[in-house]
């Protein structure tokens, strides 16, 4: 445990359906996405390696173990206030914990913070702005751009004000700026919880591909239909902070 961690926050994954500068069609996205996440689910039914190893996590009410492996999505459902959000830092050593979690074998003590969140990375409903302009907020927004114009923005929002987005806009270019750092294993709070339809699919394609390519995923979600889409396994956190895996 990190007594008093700090908050600190891929290259575009494009398919055959789209090419630079463009973004790619609902419904091949809908399409690639149906594709992926079924190839996701065989994958995480053979014998994957365990990427992530959560042993006696206890975060105030909170007490879970459990284990996520390669290329595997977990979908988190609960009522809200049960502490799903609270896990999802917990887990990225975001807020004061305690017990023992593992990144590919390797002690979360033994990683340095910056590291360990670049690695563990949650992605917040609500993500955090610290500089005026988009663009500021990005290592290198060229890089970006191919990805967000995929989530449906334009290459020249770089420049937007951030007092000027929409909380949609906001989700989508937190997500993009979480994938850019190409994490091992992604905590999505609820990603698409202000898209509209065509926004979230293109967002599940594009999560389906990194899943399909390695990433782990722990995916929390008030949405029973999104947590089949995307899950190949089912937690259910229950008031008392406690999780049960159930049948998707």
């Amino acid at each position: 445990m990190r007594s008093h961690p700090e908050n600190r926050g891929l290259a575009s994954a494009w398919t055959e359906h789209a090419s630079d500068g463009e973004t790619a069609h609902p419904r091949a996205d809908k399409l690639v996405s149906r594709q992926l996440h079924r190839k996701a689910a065989l994958v995480s039914e053979r014998s994957s390696p365990v990427m992530l190893t959560v042993s006696a996590l206890t975060r105030l009410h909170i007490s879970v173990s459990f284990e996520l492996n390669d290329g595997e999505c977990i979908a988190l459902q609960g009522p809200s206030g049960v502490g799903k959000t609270l896990l999802l830092r917990a887990i990225a050593d975001l807020d004061p914990n305690a017990g023992a979690i593992k990144l590919d074998g390797a002690l979360r003590e033994a990683v340095p913070a910056p590291l360990w969140r670049k690695q563990v990375t949650y992605v917040a409903a609500e993500p955090g702005w610290w500089a005026d302009t988009v663009q500021a907020h990005f290592t290198d927004w060229n890089d970006a751009i191919p990805l967000v114009a995929r989530l449906g923005l334009p290459p020249n929002c770089g420049t937007w004000q951030i007092q000027r987005l929409s909380t949609g806009e906001k989700q989508r270019l937190g997500l993009a700026r979480a994938l850019m750092l190409q994490s091992r294993v992604l905590l999505l709070d609820e990603p698409t919880s202000a898209l509209d339809a065509t926004s979230t699919t293109i967002v599940e394609s594009i999560i389906a591909e990194r899943i399909s390519s390695g990433t782990g995923v722990i995916w929390s979600t008030h949405d029973s239909s999104q947590a089949q889409r995307v899950g190949s396994r089912l937690f259910v956190m229950s008031s008392g902070g406690h999780i049960e895996e159930h049948q998707l």
